[in-house]
């Protein structure tokens, strides 16, 4: 299965849950139409967009996490990469949009109502690497909608599917 793009979320109004959208237009300072209450920790060029893995989502609905799309504050949620594909400085080709991520994106108290028991470390990158989202830069601005495919590359070899 060649890793795609399965949803795309934005909140105009901050915090979460972040609303779906069909199309999503990313600029060097963040997505469009998407907005945070707390730049100290969230926005900005180099945590523009929030990333998460369709399967770390499953992993912790698996453990009866009552998460879903857009709740933990991701604005693109991507299928078909397991958590070791990602890391800091790989470059995603999302086809007419390229990131750089440029970290984890550590849990905080407003995504609690997505953990059993208000746990929300339970997407911590320091607990658990592979139980996290990421946060990139823009490389090449875009516009990204549903169903388009993602590589990761790291440089100019190409390290996953495309």
């Amino acid at each position: 299965m060649k890793p795609r793009i399965i949803g795309l979320f934005v909140n105009p109004n901050g915090g979460v849950p972040k609303h779906h959208v069909d199309t999503l237009t990313v600029t060097a300072t963040g997505c469009v139409g998407d907005r945070q209450n707390d730049l100290k920790h969230h926005g900005g060029p180099t945590r523009a967009v929030c990333l998460m893995l369709e399967s770390v989502m499953n992993a912790l609905i698996s453990e009866g996490h009552p998460i879903g799309p857009g709740t933990t504050g991701e604005n693109i949620l991507i299928q078909g990469l397991e958590p070791n594909s990602i890391k800091e400085g790989i470059i995603l080709d999302l086809e007419s949009l390229k990131l750089q991520i440029t970290g984890p994106a550590p849990p905080c108290k407003t995504i609690k109502a997505s953990f059993l028991d208000g746990k929300f470390t339970a997407l911590s990158h320091k607990l658990d690497p592979s139980k996290t989202r990421w946060y990139a830069s823009v490389i090449e601005e875009g516009t990204v909608a549903i169903g388009q495919c993602v590589a990761v590359l790291n440089g100019s070899e190409q390290v996953g599917n495309q």
